[in-house]
Order: structure tokens, then sequence, then C-alpha cells
């Protein structure tokens, strides 16, 4: 399965929301090792979006059913940011079960902040990011016209 394109953001907010909770849940508690599902989770979502992700899936059902219309927004900077958030909590997996506790803690206050103001604010900071590689031209213009107009889409 591919990663869809155009994204629900009210679904990919939804996301976020776990993501931070289930951080901030680790934080609390010290359990770390809820690092490991959330670095699953990630890869999953940027292998197929929420097809093989349990999280995405309950994102996609309740975004339908409690949060109204979809609101698209372009799926590549979407994927960028589940990308990012994926190589984060996957070396922080590793470091935790390698036996470190200050990797994972670090990872996941940053998973708290990030996640938070993606589901709060609507502000992807990996999504800003993807953008500004574009601006640079490592993105290519495909992709940037895609971006720009999500009706371009194959």
């Amino acid at each position: 399965m591919a990663f869809p394109h155009p994204v629900n953001e009210k679904a990919a907010r939804t996301v976020a929301a776990v993501v931070a909770l289930v951080s901030a849940l680790a934080l609390a508690t010290g359990w770390l090792w809820l690092i490991v599902p959330l670095a699953l989770g990630f890869v999953a979502r940027v292998a197929s979006g929420p097809t093989f992700s349990p999280v995405g899936r309950f994102a996609m059902w309740f975004a339908r059913r409690f949060l109204g219309e979809p609101r698209p927004v372009s799926g590549p900077p979407k994927r960028f940011a589940q990308a990012i958030g994926a190589a984060c909590t996957v070396t922080g997996a590793v470091a935790w079960a390698a036996g470190s506790t200050a990797v994972p803690t670090a990872v996941l206050l940053v998973m708290v902040v990030f996640a938070s103001l993606e589901s709060v604010l609507a502000l992807c900071v990996g999504c800003k990011l993807f953008a500004l590689l574009m601006r640079t031209g490592l993105v290519p213009e495909r992709v940037c016209a895609e971006c720009a107009d999500i009706r371009l889409r194959a």
C-alpha cells in the first residue's frame, strides 16, 4: 500500500495527539519501553500511511466519525514528518534496548513537543522543513508541484 496523497489533516492531527499522549505517559510513568510501539507505528505509517498502523486506522475512523468533513493536505510533507518521527523513535528504541535512559527520554520529550504542536495548533514542523527543502531545491520540482496543488496527484 502506498502512502496516501492527499492526507486528511484531521486524521494526521489525531495521530499526533495519540503520539503526544503516549510519549507523555511514558515520561510520567518511566515506561520508556513505550518508545518501541511508537517507533513501530511511525515505521508502519511511513511505509503505508494508516494501512498497517493501528493508531493510523483509529485516527482515520475517529476523524471520519467525530471530526466532520476531511481537510485534505498534501501527502509528501506528512510522510516526511512521519519519517523524521520514525528516525527519532527508532534511535530512541535502540538506545533503550541497549540500556540507555537519557536518549529515549530526550526523544520522548521531543515527541511530546512536536506532536503537541501538530495536534493542537496544526503546526507540522516536519512539513515546514519539507517546504524549506523544496525551496532550496533538495526536493524535486515534481513533488513541489504536487504539494502546491493536491489535484495534480496521479
